[in-house]
């Protein structure tokens, strides 16, 4: 099937892509902040649009954060690094306006939260893709919450996600082959017997791309690649951090 066939985004979404390399080019701020209006249109659990994002321009705390996440240059490179932040503290004033009390820690409220703010970035993410600009969400930033949450000064029930760097890619990226459809797609009950026949296969579309690409050529498949880094990045220190900020208390 043609990926232009139904509509220009639908052939957009599957040139995405994560863009490292960039020109010394800023965005111009009546375009960012289009972009960002236009993703606060993302559905909302209950319209609480439990989400903020932190744009992050002072050079220092921009090397801090590049630091905690693994001494990733492109957040100092690109042209804007934002931090995309899980946020009930604006939810818990109105709940303490309304008379009804203080939020508690319920999971349920992080994971709309949560829900919230992966919508929203996604949004942001497409609306930038559609004018040429190019990223990469950065999870690295929850190696140290805390010292992402120092710098940026977040308050209590305010959680750093992950973080998103924008900027005007120099060259073509290319997409990375996903899953079939069929891998993920069930009819009325979840189907766990394939499960392994579908990443036998898998593995050998990803091997063959993972062997071919322009740059970066490497011998590995997806399940050896999924395995190493899920196995890798455990992050222990999430829960009590996520607790210490008010979430996941009940």
């Amino acid at each position: 099937m043609a990926a232009d066939k139904y509509s220009a985004v639908m052939a957009l979404q599957r040139e995405h892509c994560s863009v490292r390399q960039f020109r010394d080019e800023a965005i111009e701020e009546d375009l960012l902040m289009s972009i960002l209006e236009s993703a606060q249109c993302a559905a909302s659990s209950s319209f609480i649009q439990g989400y903020s994002i932190v744009r992050v321009t002072d050079r220092q705390a921009r090397s801090t954060i590049a630091h905690a996440a693994g001494d990733q240059r492109w957040i100092e490179e690109a042209a804007e690094f934002f931090v995309l932040c899980a946020d009930l503290l604006r939810t818990d004033h109105a709940c303490r306006a309304a008379g009804l009390g203080a939020l508690e820690g319920h999971t349920e409220h992080f994971l709309a939260a949560i829900i919230d703010t992966a919508l929203f970035a996604q949004n942001v993410v497409l609306a930038a893709e559609s004018v040429g600009l190019g990223g990469v969400f950065i999870g690295g930033i929850r190696n140290d919450p805390q010292c992402i949450a120092d710098t940026l000064s977040l308050p209590r029930l305010v959680f750093p996600a992950f973080g998103l760097y924008l900027g005007w890619p120099t060259e073509p990226c290319e997409s990375k082959p996903r899953l079939p459809l069929a891998s993920i797609l069930h009819s009325d009950r979840y189907d766990q017997n394939r499960i392994d026949d579908d990443l036998a296969r898998y593995d050998t579309i990803m091997a063959e791309y993972y062997g071919a690409r322009s740059s970066n050529q490497k011998q590995s498949n997806w399940t050896e690649q999924t395995a190493g880094t899920l196995q890798k990045k455990t992050r222990d220190h999430m829960l009590a951090f996520l607790q210490q900020q008010g979430f996941l208390l009940k």
